[in-house]
């Protein structure tokens, strides 16, 4: 009777660290329709880049800019969009901003939270080096947790390496 119970509580012990070990199922967001951006890319002049800009929102006052992989230093094409982001806070100065800095999904939650910041800062300091006040542009990064596009593919990433600006 002893060794019954014995084996018993060995195996209740042994069930409650099988169960305490497993591994929890890897949960993927569900897919939704984003409104972020429903038009097809449109191809820079310079053909030899595969990554187009994103037409903006026909409401929205601010084109969003994008990076290449892993990157957070500004393109020339990024660069003329953000002039022309400049010159809409130049003309009204009570506009104030957010930054929003993206990613795309690969990379872990607390890397891509630190490259989407360092994103957003690059665009806020380019904006404040040609004339805009420091004061009107703060700064957040979702990292990968706000994609444009849900997709495994290039394409999809390359939506998703972003800094979206919306005014406050």
């Amino acid at each position: 009777m002893k060794n019954l119970l014995t084996l018993l509580a060995i195996a209740a012990l042994i069930a409650l660290m099988v169960v305490g070990c497993a591994k929890k199922p890897k949960v993927e967001a569900p897919t939704q329709p984003t409104t972020t951006e429903t038009k097809p890319p449109v191809t820079t002049s310079d053909q030899s880049t595969d990554q187009g800009k994103v037409e903006s929102e026909p409401s929205s006052k601010f084109r969003a800019i994008y990076f290449d992989f892993d990157r957070y230093n500004l393109r020339d094409d990024t660069k003329a969009d953000l002039r022309k982001n400049i010159d809409v806070m130049m003309q009204d100065q009570n506009i104030r901003i957010t930054v929003e800095g993206h990613c795309d999904e690969r990379g872990t939650v607390e890397y891509n939270l630190a490259l989407g910041e360092r994103r957003a800062k690059s665009a806020r300091d380019y904006m404040v080096s040609m004339g805009v006040k420091a004061d009107r542009i703060s700064t957040i990064s979702y990292g990968k947790e706000r994609p444009a596009e849900f997709g495994h593919d290039e394409g999809a990433w390359a939506k998703n390496r972003r800094d979206e600006f919306v005014e406050k």
